[in-house]
């Protein structure tokens, strides 16, 4: 799996747990993201609206606009329970791969 690959597999989990925070907008999640992995994942808005698209037409996830102080629209997204549910399926998912991937780590002679 590639770095890209890595980063696409992530991005469901990792936009499921940022709005289990609350609701946001796309460009704060972009930020989010940026400061949880300490600057390693370089979001763009290119690859996050088809996710944030494609869960809301799973239920996951609902939207709306908003009108900011300064007069902009924003596109706000928070989870569904459906959303949360999932967010507990992907913790539990996520919370394997690295639990084996640690085992893994500690065996290997690096």
């Amino acid at each position: 799996m590639s770095s890209k690959e890595l980063v696409a597999a992530s991005t469901r989990p990792l936009l499921l747990a940022v709005l289990s925070q609350g609701e946001s907008y796309g460009y704060a999640i972009i930020n989010k993201v940026h400061d949880l992995s300490g600057g390693h994942l370089q979001w763009t808005d290119g690859m996050l609206y088809p996710v944030l698209h494609r869960l809301e037409k799973e239920g996951l996830i609902r939207s709306r606009w908003v009108k900011s102080e300064v007069g902009r629209r924003r596109r706000y997204y928070e989870l569904t329970d459906d959303g949360r549910v999932a967010v507990t399926e992907e913790r539990l998912r996520w919370k394997s791969v690295d639990l084996a991937l640690r085992k893994a780590w500690r065996l290997a002679a690096c």
